[in-house]
């Protein structure tokens, strides 16, 4: 479903619409408020206030443009209505994620880093491997991920590299992205339009449901979300894996060893 814009031209501070009324306005709909030229250097205080008093709502004060956009987000009763979806979402994520990963590894011959597979996949960032075909899908590796879209459906998935076997982690822009790109979805059950926004509100509300919850990654102070009801695998923290590259290095008897340069991440 396709929103459709109100847009409303603000010459004076009363024009702008009430608390009250921007609040009935269905997820449909967005507002945007265009300042005429005499109201333009209140823009920037009337948006900073709006932001504090829409809880629930996206408000986006235009850089350049005199303008301010606002849209309501999913709300909670949207999502404890569908957490049934929203976590059936998440075991498909983590299911496929893994499929697709081990289906890679094993097209390209890779070996593995089980304990840190960014390592593996950092290699391939240095040769022609770093972008590729499997099966119908289109892969990239990039950041902490590896990226696969599927050339005849269009489905798109983020695998996450950065905690252990655990491929399941739910970035809010990636799953929602995940989820409206997903064939066997449609129609979704409550649309969703603000892929990161919304992502970031679904997420919350499925941690304090119990039904997601939040794990460590191998990088420090980097953490993840993943569904709760799964079958949980070890994570080694980055002070594991560094003791653990320690003692191989020991054993190489290697003069100088540089944890984070060999795993890819200079420091």
């Amino acid at each position: 479903m396709n929103r459709t814009t109100d847009i409303k031209t603000i010459n004076s501070v009363g024009q702008i619409p009430t608390l009250d009324t921007i609040r009935s306005t269905p997820r449909e709909r967005t507002i945007k408020l265009v300042f005429e030229k005499e109201v333009q250097s209140q823009r920037e205080a009337i948006g900073q206030n709006l932001k504090t008093e829409l809880v629930g709502f996206q408000v986006g004060i235009h850089t350049i443009e005199p303008e301010i956009n606002i849209a309501k987000l999913i709300t909670d009763k949207e999502i404890e209505d569908n957490q049934g979806f929203f976590e059936q979402c998440a075991k498909d994520y983590r299911q496929l994620g893994e499929e697709l990963l081990f289906k890679l590894v094993d097209k390209l011959d890779l070996k593995l880093n089980k304990d840190f597979p960014m390592e593996t996949f950092n290699k391939l960032k240095r040769d022609k491997r770093q972008i590729g075909k499997l099966e119908n899908w289109r892969y990239f590796v990039h950041g902490f991920h590896c990226g696969f879209e599927n050339n005849k459906t269009g489905q798109m998935i983020e695998v996450p590299l950065v905690f252990g076997q655990e491929f399941g982690d739910l970035d809010p822009y990636f799953f929602t992205k995940f989820i409206k790109s997903t064939p066997k979805y449609r129609p979704l059950p409550v649309e969703i339009f603000e892929e990161y926004a919304d992502g970031v509100r679904i997420n919350e509300r499925m941690l304090s449901l119990g039904k997601f919850e939040r794990i460590s990654s191998n990088v420090g102070n980097h953490y993840g979300i993943v569904v709760a009801d799964r079958q949980k695998v070890e994570i080694k923290s980055y002070l594991d894996l560094e003791k653990m590259y320690q003692e191989q290095n020991k054993q190489t008897e290697k003069s100088k060893f540089n944890f984070w340069k060999f795993i890819g991440l200079k420091r």
